[in-house]
């Protein structure tokens, strides 16, 4: 008789609290057994192998609460897959090289779970391929949704030419993130407005280009984390917020706060549509609705924060989660 499909692996790293408590509660409540994995962690305190012989193979994982058979693995959320952490007395020569054979054993062993009919949120390659901006936005147009005017580049003139088009109504913002969390212990880069004299010091696009967006006028922002085909919509006004009016998350404490938000049937389908078309289960999509009620979408994050969310609006985002780790069906 074949072994119970009842562990959900939940990987993380070793400062996550809220949410991946949240989905292992949601979890235990539907039968399975949660497996909390802190990324940050391996290899140093946590085991893992992957076997192959004639006779087939093997997936194991050794943590301090004893083995699990990959075998008995139906679901792993991908929350956080973080940089080993490293014996400090290792020969910096060697640090490089022993963080990439980590990641890549890492890799193998979720890719031995998605032999043995492992179901991730999300999948690690369509996670990383979806990280993509550029692709985002040109999905999101092909799907009937508004983008802004944006424009990617290291060149300091069409940088320049750029902010005249959009006249000088024009924000930045990286592509990639430098955070693994909004705790604020890291570092962050936030959207900034770009003014005329900032067009002088675009010297730093040498070293690392950036995106610009034309700004748009906002009534309120939208976080809209889809799971599934379900959405679940929170509200932010920061107009109150002289700091937050470009991006909501530079607002002091007390100047906005969420609230339940909804959007347009049209909309949340072609939101479904395009997290599904970017190969993920999971995504959190932000959206600016102007004056008038227009919807443009920003960018979807496949491993986006939804824990204030949940927690201020009582949105049962975790049990969706739970409910997608634990279904029957493996996704294609």
């Amino acid at each position: 008789m074949p072994p119970a499909r009842d562990i959900v692996l939940l990987l993380t790293h070793s400062g996550d609290h809220y949410t991946v408590d949240r989905v292992a509660q949601e979890v235990s409540r539907r039968g399975g057994h949660p497996l909390r994995v802190d990324t940050d962690r391996f290899p140093s305190e946590l085991e893992l192998t992957v076997a192959l012989s004639r006779e087939g193979g093997e997936v194991v994982l050794h943590t301090a609460d004893g083995e699990v058979r990959g075998e008995r693995v139906r679901g792993a959320w991908l929350r956080r897959l973080v940089p080993a952490r490293l014996d400090e007395t290792l020969d910096p020569e060697w640090r490089a090289s022993c963080w990439r054979e980590s990641h890549a054993a890492v890799e193998g062993f979720l890719d031995g779970l998605g032999a043995l009919g492992c179901r991730f949120v999300n999948p690690l390659e369509a996670g990383l391929a979806a990280g993509n901006k550029l692709r985002q936005l040109r999905l999101a147009r092909a799907l009937g949704l508004e983008v802004p005017r944006t424009l990617v580049t290291n060149d300091a003139a069409r940088v320049r030419a750029f902010f005249q088009e959009v006249r000088g109504r024009m924000v930045a913002k990286m592509q990639t993130p430098l955070t693994q969390s909004m705790s604020g212990d890291q570092p962050f880069v936030y959207t900034s407005a770009i003014g005329p004299e900032d067009l002088e010091a675009l010297e730093g696009l040498r070293h690392s280009p950036m995106i610009f967006q034309e700004r748009i006028d906002k009534a309120r922002e939208l976080r809209v984390i889809v799971v599934g085909g379900r959405c679940f919509v929170g509200a932010i006004d920061a107009s109150r917020s002289v700091a937050g009016q470009v991006d909501w998350r530079r607002a002091r404490a007390g100047e906005c706060s969420w609230t339940r938000g909804e959007v347009p049937v049209e909309i949340a389908d072609r939101l479904v549509r395009l997290v599904a078309g970017l190969g993920l289960l999971y995504g959190a999509v932000d959206l600016i609705v102007t004056p008038e009620g227009r919807h443009l979408f920003l960018e979807v994050n496949p491993g986006g924060e939804w824990g204030m969310i949940e927690h201020e609006l009582d949105l049962p985002i975790a049990a969706a989660l739970a409910e997608a780790l634990l279904a029957e069906d493996r996704p294609r």
